[in-house]
């Protein structure tokens, strides 16, 4: 079994899957290490050993007679070969070992004994509202003076507000029971307001998230699986869920509230000098949360307090009618581990489903192959045939009666309906793509870390605004070459049209978030900067671009067109462009619906998705399947005369965005437990986006392999 591969488990789950309770360092298998990276070298595995130049398990067969000059650049590419065929397999295996690949994003701090070990609260989440919430946004005891962290971009859009708290916490110093904001036989009173809020938290099933030394706070599970059914032996299973739980409810559907938190933090200690104090790095931070109800506890005069016995001890009920009086109470324990540092996201990133993603690999590259079969009959088969006969200079009024491709040649390149909107959705998906290319390739490095919160969505931003020039210019080019003349108004189309429109739907959704007080909101100056990034960054380099694109040749088409367009015969039902659409997103959706799952299990499921290294392969092969398609599809089409291929290649190329669409609604259906109506519009909006932002990508890419495709094919034929 590969490195990091463990038996699959449905991802609806918000549970990860850690390390057993007393884990052990593994060393790493490449020199920058990190959770989930190869743990010792191999070499029995598939593209775990690279051949080395000049290996003898390779035997050339005998040389042909050569010339001088041929035998030289035989020579010239024998070598050429035999150093990029080592690197080649090493780049494969390296991404490879990096599917789960993680560089710390930050330096490790360094606690001696009694060092202060902050805690601070990120936010509190529900799956099933879909809203977070700041921390004090529900009354729990706050520090004399709270202080806000300052954030960037991929924070505040995350909805995160990190804020301090009064726990204090001491390097590997022990609290049995302390009491937070008490004074003496004053215990706090929830009004009837909170007790509302706090109820109504709860039966939504919040979540609290806390951090210490910027190591998300996670709650142990302990799961009883039965391994054998005639045995009685039960084998021990540990999970992790992010943050704890709120409270609970019970069958009769009281309220509870978890007053209590008993903090597990593990250290690990570093190698000092002797007469060095010695250096601790904090490794792991678990919560076992607890319910204890006011007059089970017993508080001493320096806020000391005495936990009852678990087993007798009665839970804090929220009663949401009156005010209610309770504590808030929490415990410390320190544990030494063999973790080292920058292996301390192992709780957090080592999930159970790594082996699926190897069988969505699979599945993908089976899709591939029989799209190439397809393309290798049309292309080495039929087009060669088609190409060969069109050629045939003895029999050319025969050729000119017989239907195909060849007939529409005068109609082909006819320039589309509404090329400068072409133009700008098509320079859109080439910003889009090289966005996406761009962040999932660093991320894959390991440069986009979880403990760099916020970066990956504040990386994506920035590239989309800068990756503006490259979507111009494209869009510019193309724009010439449908002979358009316009280029202002082309170069301010492609700047305003797309984001123009994801920003209206963001601000539709950004009010009704605010409405609800929710720290997803985005904040006005945020909304400011956002709005001076897209007009300060993005629209002068769209234009810049453009300009440049409009001026620069267009493209070269093989032949020319006629003044009268040719009549386009009666199509077959298949023929018809919502059937193509369905036909020709299939294949590509089903190359990649299985990572679409964890992306959306990350996304509406609060859970971390790492595995970048995976999700590049399966974007590598949307692409080429994507690309496959659209040129079978626009063949196909061509073959039937109809030279309307233009708008209809572009639609039909995006046609898994209409599947994703439709798993969105099923996972709506089927994994989440939102019936509210602000969370479900909240869903569907963000979806809407992810759809078309993903018919853009997809519908891009094919229009351009299908262009490459139509010109060449026309340039290979005899036209008179």
């Amino acid at each position: 079994m590969a490195p990091g591969v463990t038996p699959f488990r449905p991802a609806a789950s918000r549970r990860l899957r850690g390390p057993p309770s007393s884990p052990r360092a593994r060393a790493p298998a490449f020199p920058v290490i990190g959770p989930g990276a190869p743990r010792r070298p191999r070499t029995d595995g598939p593209g775990r050993t690279a051949l080395s130049p000049g290996s003898d398990s390779v035997r050339p067969g005998a040389p042909l007679p050569l010339t001088s000059a041929a035998a030289t650049r035989g020579s010239k590419m024998a070598v050429a070969m035999d150093w990029l065929l080592p690197q080649a397999i090493g780049l494969l295996s390296l991404v490879y070992g990096i599917s789960s690949f993680y560089v710390p994003g930050v330096a490790p701090i360094n606690f001696h004994q009694n060092d202060p070990v902050e805690i601070k609260a990120v936010k509190l989440t529900s799956s099933r509202t879909q809203l977070p919430y700041e921390y004090y946004s529900l009354p729990f005891c706050q520090p004399k003076t709270i202080t806000y962290k300052a954030e960037n971009l991929g924070e505040v859009l995350r909805g995160d507000r990190i804020v301090n708290t009064p726990f204090q916490v001491l390097m590997n110093s022990e609290k049995k029971c302390e009491v937070l904001c008490y004074q003496p036989r004053k215990p706090v009173v929830l009004t009837v307001e909170q007790s509302k809020l706090v109820a109504e938290r709860i039966n939504e099933d919040y979540y609290v998230h806390l951090i210490a030394d910027n190591l998300p706070v996670a709650t142990r599970l302990e799961l009883y699986s039965d391994r054998d059914d005639d045995s009685k032996k039960k084998e021990k299973e540990v999970q992790f869920e992010h943050g704890y739980r709120l409270g609970f409810t019970d069958a009769s559907t009281k309220i509870y509230l978890h007053n209590h938190l008993s903090f597990i933090l593990y250290y690990h200690r570093e190698d000092v000098e002797e007469d060095q104090e010695p250096n601790y790095r904090v490794v792991r931070f678990e919560v076992i949360p607890q319910s204890i109800r006011l007059e089970e506890l017993k508080v001493d005069e320096k806020n000391s307090c005495t936990l009852p016995n678990a087993a007798s001890s009665a839970p804090q009920e929220i009663d949401p009618t009156k005010e209610n009086q309770l504590l808030f109470t929490y415990s410390v324990h320190w544990e030494e581990s063999d973790i080292k540092w920058a292996s301390r996201w192992d709780t957090y990133l080592t999930m159970s489903d790594v082996q699926i993603h190897w069988f969505s690999i699979i599945n993908s590259v089976v899709v591939v192959f029989f799209l190439s079969g397809i393309l290798s009959m049309i292309i080495i088969r039929t087009l060669r045939k088609d190409i060969a006969n069109y050629n045939k200079e003895d029999d050319i009024e025969d050729t000119m009666e017989e239907s195909g491709w060849k007939l529409v040649h005068g109609d082909v390149f006819r320039p589309p309906q509404y090329p400068m909107i072409l133009s700008s959705l098509l320079g859109s998906g080439i910003q889009l793509f090289c966005m996406i290319l761009i962040v999932i390739f660093v991320a894959m490095l390991g440069m986009l870390s979880p403990s760099s919160r916020g970066a990956l969505m504040t990386t994506a931003c920035f590239l989309f605004m800068f990756m503006g020039v490259f979507g111009g210019f494209s869009a510019g080019r193309l724009y010439r070459t449908l002979k358009g003349h316009r280029w202002k108004k082309g170069a301010f189309c492609t700047a305003m049209l797309y984001p123009g429109v994801v920003f209206g739907i963001c601000f539709v959704l950004n009010c009704f978030i605010w409405g609800k007080h929710s720290s997803g909101a985005v904040p006005f100056p945020t909304m400011v900067a956002l709005l001076c990034m897209w007009f300060g960054i993005s629209l002068p380099l769209v234009y810049l671009g453009y300009y440049f694109g409009f001026r620069k040749q267009p493209y070269d088409n093989p032949v020319r067109t006629n003044q009268i367009p040719r009549q386009i015969p009666e199509q077959r039902w298949y023929m018809n462009r919502f059937v193509g659409i369905l036909m020709a997103g299939i294949l590509p959706f089903g190359a990649m619906f299985i990572e679409l799952f964890f992306i959306f299990s990350a996304i509406w499921e609060n859970q971390f998705y790492y595995l970048f290294g995976f999700l590049f392969l399966v974007f590598i092969i949307l692409v080429v399947s994507c690309s496959q398609i659209s040129i079978v599809m626009v063949y196909f089409q061509l073959c039937a005369e109809d030279y309307r291929w233009w708008w209809r290649n572009f639609l039909v190329s995006g046609g898994s965005a209409f599947y994703v669409l439709i798993y969105a609604i099923f996972y709506f259906v089927n994994k989440l437990d939102i019936v509210e109506f602000i969370p479900s519009l909240l869903y569907f909006g963000y979806t809407a986006l992810m759809v078309l932002s993903f018919w853009l990508l997809t519908g891009t890419i094919g229009f351009y392999a299908a262009y490459m495709f139509v010109r060449k094919i026309y340039a290979a034929v005899k036209i008179d």
